[in-house]
């Protein structure tokens, strides 16, 4: 309750309060600007954080249900080896199908690498098993010492190795953007606290006279306080509004663009920067008061 009376007395104002900051002037530049800036930045921090955590996270969901086998054999046992070790994936629990690769799709595999035009003919390359789990998946160690002792040439690849940095790449990612909005809103903190101190230093005189008059200092620093979160909440809309505006042009996700597409919002996450001018005022309150508060103790 406490807190919507605050709320509306920062919307409704006092008219004779209002004339102690004055409406104009390079801290109203200042103030709008870097709340602006911040909210633009704070856009696309949380569009980069969400957009790569979510990038990885699905790599890592989609390693950790498929596995490959690969067939290191003579040339003439190759397709008598890939065969046994199909028929042991077919008998083995947590395995919901096995295919082997044909020449074609190892071929694609390796155009990054090589180029288009690859010809696999004459070169030792093993033959690949895509094999997709279910439920719970399949043990591991299980079928490799099945493999190691039906299959010689066969050796299982989990992804283990690869899923495990992507995981960690996502966690840190999500860290990372909480970390740099928690920098942002800093940094905007201190540019309305310097705002906020010039301004009151610019109006020390008028200050002094408001309290001959009975003034209280909390009715002061409350005009200060109201302007400057005000205004940090249309630079924030602002901002924010123009962030999404250029998170909205970014190109959209494609295969072929890996993860440099697709950084922006998806469905309901477009909501979230909705929340990024309200959080800015709520800085700009807590920055202006103290500022105010201190400078006011300053003058006495």
């Amino acid at each position: 309750m406490k807190a919507l009376k605050t709320a509306l007395a920062l919307l409704v104002g006092d008219a004779q309060s209002d004339r102690v900051v004055p409406p104009t002037g390079h801290t109203v530049r200042l103030t709008l600007f870097s709340a602006g800036a911040m909210a633009f930045l704070a856009v696309f921090a949380l569009a980069l954080s969400m957009a790569t955590g979510r990038l990885a996270s699905l790599w890592g969901d989609e390693l950790a249900r498929s596995s490959t086998i690969r067939i290191s054999a003579p040339e003439a046992q190759v397709a008598d080896q890939t065969a046994a070790a199909l028929k042991v994936l077919e008998t083995t629990p947590g395995v919901a199908s096995a295919r082997a690769l044909t020449t074609e799709e190892q071929q694609q595999l390796l155009e990054p690498w090589f180029g288009n035009g690859l010809s696999l003919d004459g070169l030792p390359v093993p033959q690949l098993i895509e094999v997709v789990e279910k439920g719970d998946g399949f043990d591991a160690e299980g079928l490799r010492l099945r493999l190691q002792a039906e299959v010689p040439g066969a050796t299982l690849d989990d992804h283990t190795r690869w899923r495990r940095p992507l995981v960690k790449a996502a966690r840190s990612l999500r860290l990372l953007g909480a970390l740099s909005l928690i920098l942002i809103g800093g940094t905007m903190a201190a540019m309305i606290t310097l705002a906020a101190t010039a301004a009151l230093a610019a109006n020390s005189q008028v200050i002094r006279v408001l309290r001959l008059v009975g003034a209280q200092d909390s009715y002061i620093a409350g005009a200060f306080v109201r302007r400057f979160t005000l205004r940090a909440l249309i630079g924030g809309a602002a901002g924010t509004a123009v962030g999404m505006i250029a998170v909205a042009l970014l190109p959209s996700a494609q295969p072929e663009g890996g993860f440099l597409t697709g950084l922006g919002f998806e469905g309901w996450h477009w909501l979230w920067p909705l929340l990024i001018p309200p959080l800015g005022a709520v800085v700009a309150f807590v920055a202006t008061r103290e500022a105010a508060m201190r400078t006011l103790r300053g003058l006495r």
